[in-house]
């Protein structure tokens, strides 16, 4: 999951190297949740206008979380 996040991430920015996504261990809800970091020039290419870029990786990653099980939440940093 780390990975697919990595590279939607890596397709939308410019500084591809400043793309890094940290994971937290499950909450008691067994919640995983990714923190996404990218460059702050970056930030309104991965966030889009009325944050619909976000939603939709927000959705992407749901969709693949929900196939092996995994309840996820995606935090945009």
């Amino acid at each position: 999951m780390k990975d697919l996040l990595i590279t939607l991430a890596t397709g939308l920015v410019e500084d591809k190297g400043a793309v890094r996504v940290d994971v937290d261990e499950p909450n008691e809800e067994g919640v995983i949740i990714y923190h996404l970091h990218v460059a702050e020039p970056d930030m309104g290419r991965v966030i889009g206008k009325q944050g619909r870029i976000a939603k939709a990786i927000r959705t992407v990653m749901r969709a693949g979380a929900s196939r092996t099980g995994e309840k996820i939440l995606v935090e945009i940093d």
